[in-house]
């Protein structure tokens, strides 16, 4: 099943999207908004899929032409969101070419961290930023979108609380990560907004791309017009979301909505490129002594779109511009 929310207030209003993403039916009878939706879903999941079902086969009342401009994120406000860094060839370069080593427990427990999940910007929508001095960056991931999930819950039960995959781009800002790191209490200020591409797509449509703990497929980035990577998302990473999910859930409840990210997506064959310019700069300071990419400067723009094994787009695209305030 694929689900959108187009622009309606701060939350969107729920339509269900067809799966070559060319129609849509507004969902509004049987669940308002995507939190709803996660709210209820025992109840609006079985519901929104007989829904899906009549879209594809042609059978919906009122469905109409999809036009992706007008989708908001899925959740453009979220109950939380937690990123980590499981694929160990990104946080492996980037602190090799700061001189620095991997934490000695990295393969032990995964690093995560707390970001905003109060207003995700939309795939299309300019990110607006108050310095190109700040070092702007971005990160292509894929992450998971939960529904309630039990304080205590263990690695091996985490994946039948997923309810969705959405696209994201992890904005960093890299010239204010590395202090607030060294202080010790994280990010912060380096980390402003991210954004998640248009569709939200449940586990069973992903078909094989989905083993119960990564989700396969081809990550495709442009900057600047120009692909700087295409990356399998499947293999090379330390932990799945299952991983990430039981670390979290340790010590905390999960509410419906929560989004938990695996980190910029990596490979350790360096000749697929990279899912963000921090590690290409990080290679090439590895390889020549400094960087030459320069970071996003305003008017840049990134495209991030992930794809199945025949060559469809999975979640739509996220495409953006960097601009400064005002």
């Amino acid at each position: 099943m694929k689900l959108a929310s187009q622009r309606h207030g701060r939350d969107g209003a729920l339509v269900v999207v067809s799966r070559d993403l060319a129609k849509a039916v507004s969902a509004g009878d049987i669940a308002p908004t995507l939190q709803r939706a996660l709210d209820d879903w025992d109840e609006a999941g079985p519901r929104l899929q007989a829904l899906y079902e009549a879209l594809n086969a042609g059978r919906a009342q009122d469905a109409f032409d999809l036009d992706l401009s007008t989708l908001a994120a899925p959740l453009p406000r979220a109950f939380q969101y937690l990123d980590g860094a499981a694929y160990p060839s990104h946080i492996r370069r980037n602190r090799h070419a700061r001189g620095e080593a991997l934490p000695d427990d990295f393969f032990q427990k995964p690093l995560m961290y707390q970001g905003i999940s109060h207003g995700f910007m939309a795939w299309n929508e300019t990110v607006r930023l108050p310095s190109e001095d700040d070092g702007i960056d971005f990160e292509a991931e894929i992450a998971a979108v939960t529904g309630d999930v039990p304080l205590g819950t263990p690695a091996d039960e985490a994946a039948r609380h997923i309810r969705l995959f959405v696209l994201l781009n992890d904005v960093s800002l890299r010239a204010i990560i590395p202090g607030e790191l060294k202080r010790t209490f994280g990010f912060l200020v380096g980390k402003p907004a991210s954004s998640l591409g248009p569709i939200a797509v449940t586990p069973d449509e992903l078909g094989e791309l989905w083993d119960g703990k990564l989700v396969s497929g081809t990550m495709k980035c442009w900057v600047r017009g120009e692909l700087a990577g295409a990356i399998e998302t499947g293999i090379d990473a330390a932990f799945h979301y299952g991983d990430l999910i039981a670390h979290a859930a340790r010590t905390r409840a999960f509410e419906a909505g929560t989004l938990v990210g695996l980190g910029t997506v990596s490979n350790e064959d360096e000749a697929v490129g990279v899912g963000c310019l921090g590690e290409r700069r990080a290679l090439e300071t590895l390889k020549e002594g400094q960087p030459r990419t320069a970071f996003f400067r305003f008017g840049d723009t990134v495209r991030i779109e992930h794809f199945d094994r025949a060559g469809n787009s999975v979640f739509g695209a996220i495409e953006q511009r960097f601009a400064p305030l005002g």
